[in-house]
């Protein structure tokens, strides 16, 4: 196999694996958020990760492939150790997850958290504004709406339902 030849197969394989990868996130979109990263992480890792298949020339090949065919033709010692590069390089991905996700976690409640509150400091804001209604019946001053509490000028009034 010619440097070309080594480079095509690689480029043929690398489109290969990313229009899988993209099936596969395609699939596990439906699925709950901290289930459907992990998977996609897997399924990264046991399309992207090469193994070493001639020592001598340092010639790559991917791990999957070389599991399937050794296994499959009985062809070859590889398999084992394609096997070990898959668990390693896996161990190592989960592991970082597992770290970002420990960061990410604490991170997303305290924003949540911001977020509930916030809402709820406007719905309150909300009630306390006067409904079509009560303006009407109230002829003060103190219920005109046409300026807001920063006295802006509002140019209609929204009815509460």
């Amino acid at each position: 196999m010619t440097e070309n030849d080594y480079l095509l197969a690689w480029a043929a394989y690398g489109v290969a694996a990313l229009g899988c990868l993209l099936v596969w996130f395609r699939l596990t979109g439906w699925m709950w958020r901290w289930l459907r990263e992990p998977l996609r992480l897997l399924v990264a890792v046991l399309l992207l990760t090469p193994t070493i298949v001639d020592p001598a020339k340092d010639m790559f090949a991917p791990a999957v492939a070389i599991t399937a065919l050794d296994v499959l033709f009985k062809v070859g010692n590889n398999a084992w150790k394609a096997t070990l590069d898959l668990t390693m390089y896996s161990i190592i991905a989960l592991t970082l997850y597992l770290v970002y996700a420990s960061i990410r976690w604490p991170i997303e409640n305290k924003l949540k958290a911001r977020r509930a509150e916030r809402e709820a400091a406007q719905q309150a804001e909300a009630e306390e504004e006067p409904t079509l209604r009560e303006i009407m019946r109230d002829s003060k001053p103190e219920a005109d709406t046409r300026y807001d509490q920063n006295g802006d000028r509002r140019l209609r009034i929204e009815p509460r339902l």
